[in-house]
C-alpha cells in the first residue's frame, strides 16, 4: 500500500447523519435478516453483466479491473481512483450521509472499518460467503474485518511490521542490530555517541506508530462491543511501552522528524536516522523515496518486549468493502472477492503489493524473493513470520479517525514538552472519552 494514506486523518467527523440514532433504529444490511447468497447467483448475475463503481486508490487495482473485465465481459468495473486518505473518506462519508452517489466498492482502512461498519454503512458479506474464507487470511487483518459472524469486507493487503536498519551505519559503529526493545535504546547511546548527527529513529508524534508498538507490547487500550467503548492506556503493555520510549525522548536519541517529509527521506537517505519500525510495505516506499541508500538497509524481526518472544503486530493495510447504499451487490461482491481471495492476488502481488493472505506468505516463491534494494536479502520470509506472529485480540475505536486527529494535541506534547509519555497517553484517553460521550457511546470507566 502507499503508505501516505495511513498518516493522520485530521478532521473528520463521525458520519454525521448515520451517527447513533440512526444506529438504533436500525439501518439495511446489518446481517440480521439478510438472505444467503448462493454462488450461483453470483454466477447469474455475472452472467447478466452490469456495472461497479469502486472507490480506491490502491494502485494495482486498476491491472485487476482490466483482467476481471476480461473474465467477465458484460461487467464494467468503474474505478475511481483519485482520492485517498482524508480526501477519501469525507466523500464516502458524505455521499452516504446524502443517501446519493456512494459507490459500490469502497476500500477502508482497517482502522476505520468499526466506524463505517457500526454505523450500518456496510454491508454483511458473510450471507454471500465470505465467512468461509477466514482460513485465508492472516489473523490480525481477518479480525479488523469481522466482528462476530459478520464480515464486513475482505483483506486486499497488511502490514506486519518489521524493523528496517541501515547496515551500513550499524557496520561502521560496530553495534549489534538489537533483538529487544532494551537493546534497541543501548543501540541508540552508542550510536549518538559516535555520531551525534545519528539518530536510532525518527519520532515527532504519530498515532498509527504508537498503537502499533501498543499492539506488539500487550497493551489492548480500545475494548468495543457495539456502543459501549472503554478506553484504558493503563494497563502492563502500555508501561512497557511508555517506559521505553520515555527513554528515547528523554535523552533525545529520536530525530525530531516527521514521516513522509523531504527531512525524513534525506535522513533516511544519508544515514542520519539509521532504523524505521514500520509495516511490510515499505521496501517498494525505500526504493522509489531513497534510491541512493541502495545496499545499505535490511530487514529484521522486530525487536521483542521480552528476549524470545515473537510478537508483532500490524501498521496499516485496507480492505474492500460494499457500502450498504451501494447497488449491485453480486456483481461488486464478486469483484471484491476475485481482487481479495481469487485471481487478482497473485496479480496484485507481482506488481508489489504486500498480501493479507496466507497461501501467498507461505508460497516458496514469495518468501525467496530476492530484494535488491537489502543487498539480495529474503525479506519476505521475515515479513511473512511477522504476519503469523501478530495476536487476533487488538480493536480500534468507532472513531478511530477522530481519536488520531487529536494525537498531536495529547501524546504529542510529550516530544515538544516535558509533558511525560503516560501522561499524554491519559490525556489523550481522556480526550477520546470525551469525544465518545458526547457522540452518544456508552465509555466505560
Amino acid at each position: 500500500m502507499r503508505r501516505k494514506t495511513s498518516r493522520l486523518l485530521r478532521g473528520i467527523a463521525l458520519l454525521s447523519t448515520l451517527a447513533l440514532g440512526a444506529t438504533a433504529c436500525g439501518g439495511s444490511d446489518d446481517g440480521s435478516d439478510q438472505k444467503a447468497v448462493s454462488a450461483s447467483d453470483i454466477q447469474a448475475a455475472l452472467k447478466k453483466g452490469g456495472s461497479v463503481t469502486v472507490w480506491a486508490w490502491e494502485p494495482t487495482l486498476k491491472t485487476v479491473a482490466a483482467d476481471f473485465e476480461k473474465k467477465y465481459p458484460k461487467v464494467k468495473i468503474n474505478l475511481v481512483s483519485e482520492r485517498s486518505g482524508d480526501k477519501h473518506y469525507t466523500a464516502l462519508s458524505n455521499a452516504i450521509s446524502a443517501e446519493k452517489g456512494v459507490p459500490d466498492v469502497a476500500q477502508v482502512e482497517y482502522f476505520a472499518v468499526s466506524q463505517y461498519s457500526l454505523t450500518k454503512g456496510l454491508t454483511d458479506l458473510a450471507p454471500y460467503g465470505a465467512d468461509k474464507l477466514a482460513s485465508k487470511y492472516t489473523p490480525g487483518p481477518w479480525n479488523a474485518v469481522s466482528e462476530g459472524k459478520a464480515v464486513y469486507g475482505l483483506p486486499m493487503d497488511s502490514g506486519p511490521m518489521a524493523l528496517f536498519y541501515n547496515k551500513t551505519v550499524f557496520d561502521k559503529y560496530k553495534v549489534a542490530v538489537p533483538t529487544t526493545w532494551d537493546e534497541y535504546v543501548d543501540a541508540a547511546r552508542k550510536l549518538h555517541k559516535a555520531d551525534p548527527k545519528v539518530y536510532i529513529a525518527n519520532d515527532a508524534g504519530d498515532a498509527g506508530f504508537t498503537t502499533s508498538m501498543l499492539w506488539q507490547a500487550g497493551s489492548r487500550p480500545y475494548k468495543v462491543d457495539g456502543t459501549t467503548v472503554k478506553i484504558d492506556f493503563s494497563d502492563a503493555g502500555a508501561k512497557k511501552y511508555t517506559d521505553t520510549w520515555q527513554k528515547l525522548i528523554d535523552e533525545k536519541l529520536l530525530a525530531p522528524i516527521n514521516g513522509w517529509t523531504d527531512d525524513w527521506y534525506k535522513g533516511l537517505g544519508d544515514g542520519t536516522i539509521a532504523t524505521l519500525a514500520t509495516g511490510a510495505w515499505m521496501p517498494a516506499n525505500f526504493v522509489t523515496g531513497v534510491p541512493g541508500a541502495k545496499g545499505d538497509w535490511r530487514a529484521a524481526p522486530m525487536p521483542a518486549w521480552t528476549k524470545g518472544d515473537k510478537a508483532s503486530a500490524e501498521n496499516g493495510g485496507s480492505s474492500l468493502a460494499l457500502p450498504a447504499l451501494g447497488k449491485n451487490k453480486e456483481l461488486a461482491y464478486a469483484f471484491v472477492e476475485y481482487a481479495n481471495s481469487g485471481a487478482g492476488v497473485q496479480t496484485r502481488v507481482k506488481q508489489g503489493a504486500f498480501p493479507a493472505t496466507t497461501a501467498e506468505l507461505q508460497s516458496t516463491e514469495f518468501q525467496s524473493t530476492k530484494f535488491d534494494y537489502f543487498g539480495g536479502q529474503e525479506a519476505n520470509k521475515i515479513f511473512a513470520d511477522s504476519a503469523a506472529n501478530v495476536a487476533d485480540d487488538w480493536s480500534y475505536l468507532p472513531f478511530q479517525q477522530y481519536a488520531n486527529s487529536i494525537f498531536n494535541d495529547t501524546v504529542g506534547k510529550a516530544y515538544v514538552s516535558g509533558t511525560k509519555l503516560a501522561d499524554g497517553l491519559k490525556a489523550w484517553q481522556d480526550a477520546s472519552v470525551k469525544y465518545g460521550e458526547e457522540q452518544g457511546f456508552t465509555v466505560e470507566k
